[in-house]
């Protein structure tokens, strides 16, 4: 008996993922792309989309900002670690350029979603991004 419901389960998981690949197929072929087309940003700056001036940035944000330029301390053990940007949602650099850094949100048990990622010298600030959205967005803020 288990060894008949072992060959139906594997069997409904195999047409069920032909059925997935089949539909997107269509998707792709009713959209005019071919089967194999794939997205790519070759912009290299998807989501950092607008600017900001520092006076804009909310509250925590601007006090983030002015620890970051201090060099700390931080209130968090993550802050100042290494963004690895593996989304390419930030310009293109070296493994290490990007660090990130927690914007406090009121309310929040945990970090939070929102963020600044600050590229090159921890201390000068000077190419830095905020997030509200953890990651999905950026924007430029301007020095």
């Amino acid at each position: 008996m288990t060894k008949r419901l072992g060959a139906w389960i594997g069997r409904s998981v195999s047409q069920a993922m032909a059925r997935g690949a089949l539909m997107a197929t269509l998707a792709l072929s009713v959209t005019g792309l071919p089967a194999n087309a794939v997205a790519r940003d070759t912009t290299g700056m998807a989501a950092a989309v607008g600017t900001i001036r520092p006076v804009d940035l909310p509250n925590e944000a601007q006090r983030t900002l002015a620890l970051i330029e201090l060099g700390g301390p931080f209130p968090y053990a993550k802050d100042g670690t290494t963004f690895g940007n593996y989304e390419r949602r930030l310009p293109a650099q070296r493994r290490g350029y990007y660090h990130e850094y927690t914007v406090k949100t009121r309310g929040a048990r945990n970090r939070g979603a929102r963020r600044i990622i600050c590229g090159g010298d921890q201390q000068a600030a000077n190419d830095c991004y905020y997030t509200e959205d953890h990651y999905n967005s950026f924007q430029r803020i301007q020095r």
